[in-house]
């Protein structure tokens, strides 16, 4: 099984399988809310967004997988970038969903814990572009 098992009921080794299950969930949806069914509409839409974030995550990491087979030292590089990147992106999207809750926080100890980890994710995004900096740089030299 590629997904975790409270994501997806398919184990199947293909991605066919679970973007077939994300399909019936999305048609299960559509009629939730034609019949109105409130409480069965947000479990769906929420299960849904859950099964379509794991499948990207899936296909964004099948960049990583091609380059496992590359030279050693260069596709090793190669790969770190990648990771850093998609590191970099999530990072990225935490930070901006956390700027966002705190523009909407109403309470002082929710806006407080909000600033603190808007500040934490921003610390960890600085590392991460050092890091890929340093890994550009490495790499710059390895294609020279």
């Amino acid at each position: 099984a590629r997904f975790d098992r409270h994501l997806f009921r398919t184990r199947s080794t293909l991605l066919q399988g679970y973007l077939e299950e994300a399909d019936a969930n999305l048609a299960a949806l559509r009629q939730a809310v034609k019949h109105e069914q409130l409480p069965q509409v947000a479990w769906l839409a929420e299960h849904l967004a859950s099964q379509l974030e794991a499948i990207s995550r899936e296909t964004a990491a099948w960049s990583l997988r091609q380059w496992d087979t590359a030279a050693p030292g260069l596709g090793r590089w190669q790969r770190r970038r990648i990771q850093h990147q998609e590191f970099e992106r999530r990072l990225l999207a935490m930070t901006q969903e956390r700027k966002i809750r705190l523009a909407q926080a109403t309470g002082l100890v929710e806006q407080q814990t909000l600033q603190k980890e808007v500040e934490i994710y921003e610390g960890r995004l600085a590392r991460c572009r050092h890091a890929l900096e340093k890994i550009e740089n490495v790499l710059a030299r390895l294609t020279r």
